[in-house]
C-alpha cells in the first residue's frame, strides 16, 4: 500500500549507514518521488547532514536527523530498538559522544562478525565489507552485501534469515539505553519518535506501559503507518499515540535497494510534522 498525499516522509537512509544512495542522491530522489518533506535519519550518525543539505532541491524540506540504536533494560535479555531523533544539535556533546560509542562498537561488532564466518570457510573478507560502507557507519547490510557477493544467498532479506545474519552470525550490540536516548535528544533540543514499535516481524516488541513511561520521560512520537506494520499494529500505534498525546508518523524507512520500499510509501500528516518542529528547538528545517 502507498500514500504519498502529505508528501512528508520522515525515516530515510542513505550511504552513510546502511542505504545504497548517497546522501545527495537521496535529497535528488526524494524531489523525484514528488516529497516535500524528507528526514534523513542515519543509524548513529550525523555524518551525511552536510551534503544532503548542500544537494537540496529547491521546493523540498530537509529535516536532519538519525535514528539510534537503543535497548530496553526491563526485560531478560534486553529488548532492542530503535529511536528516531530530529532537529537536535549535532554539537552537543553528550549526544555526539554517545552516537560516537555507538558507531565505534558497530565496526567492532561488524569486524567480529566477518571474523566468525570466516572461521566457517565463508569467503568474506573485512576489507570487502569496509568497502561496502564506504566509510558509512558499518552496518549488517554491507555483511549482507559481502554474501550475496560470494553467491550465498539471493538478497538483503535472505541474508538477515536465521541461518545467516539474522540469528546465527547475529552479534549484540552496544546500545544507548532508550530512556538515556529520550534526554540525550532532548537536552540537545531535539525531539524523538519510537521508530516501528509494533513491528512485531521483526522480533520481539516493546509492551506498551514502556511507551507509557517514555511518554512521561519526553518521548514525542510514535511511528505508526511503517512496512513492517500489519494493518492491525497499525491501528494500534496510532490508538496508543492519541491516548498519550503522542505525535503519530508515517515512514517509508527507505534503504535504496537494500529494501523494496519505496520513498513515500508511508507518509505523516502536516499537522503531525508541525507539531514535531515546532517542538524542537536545535537546528531548524533547512
Amino acid at each position: 500500500m502507498t500514500d504519498t498525499s502529505t508528501g512528508i516522509d520522515l525515516h530515510a537512509h542513505s550511504t552513510a549507514s546502511d542505504g545504497t544512495l548517497g546522501p545527495a542522491e537521496l535529497v535528488q530522489a526524494a524531489a523525484t518521488a514528488g516529497l516535500r518533506v524528507v528526514a534523513l535519519t542515519d543509524h548513529d550518525t550525523t555524518a551525511g547532514w552536510a551534503a544532503a543539505a548542500a544537494a537540496r532541491p529547491t521546493g523540498l524540506t530537509l529535516i536532519r536527523g538519525t535514528e539510534i540504536s537503543c535497548r530496553w533494560y526491563g526485560a531478560e535479555p534486553a529488548v532492542p530498538l530503535h529511536l528516531l531523533g530530529y532537529l537536535f544539535d549535532p554539537t552537543d556533546r553528550a549526544l555526539r559522544a554517545e552516537l560516537d560509542r555507538v558507531r565505534a562498537a558497530r565496526t567492532v561488532r561488524g569486524e567480529r562478525t566477518v571474523d566468525l564466518l570466516r572461521a566457517d570457510g565463508i569467503d568474506v573478507t573485512w576489507a570487502e565489507v569496509l568497502g561496502y560502507a564506504a566509510g558509512g557507519s558499518v552496518g549488517r547490510p554491507h555483511i549482507a552485501q559481502a554474501l550475496i557477493r560470494a553467491g550465498l544467498v539471493a538478497d538483503t532479506t535472505e541474508a538477515f534469515a536465521p541461518r545467516w545474519l539474522g540469528e546465527r552470525y547475529r552479534l549484540p550490540k552496544d546500545d544507548v539505553d532508550v530512556f538515556a536516548a529520550v534526554k540525550l535528544v532532548r537536552d540537545a533540543g531535539g525531539v524523538t519518535v519510537f521508530a516501528h514499535p509494533r513491528a512485531s516481524r521483526r522480533g520481539r516488541i516493546v509492551p506498551d506501559s514502556l511507551i507509557v513511561e517514555l511518554a512521561a520521560a519526553g518521548l514525542t512520537g510514535l511511528e505508526a503507518d511503517h512496512t513492517d506494520h500489519s494493518p492491525a499494529e497499525r491501528a494500534h500505534v496510532h490508538r496508543l499515540a492519541a491516548e498519550l498525546d503522542l505525535v503519530a508518523t508515517g515512514s517509508s524507512d527507505f534503504h535504496g535497494s537494500h529494501k523494496t520500499v519505496q520513498l513515500g510509501a508511508w507518509t505523516t500528516g502536516v499537522e503531525a510534522y508541525e507539531r514535531l518542529v515546532a517542538a524542537a528547538s536545535g537546528v531548524p528545517p533547512i
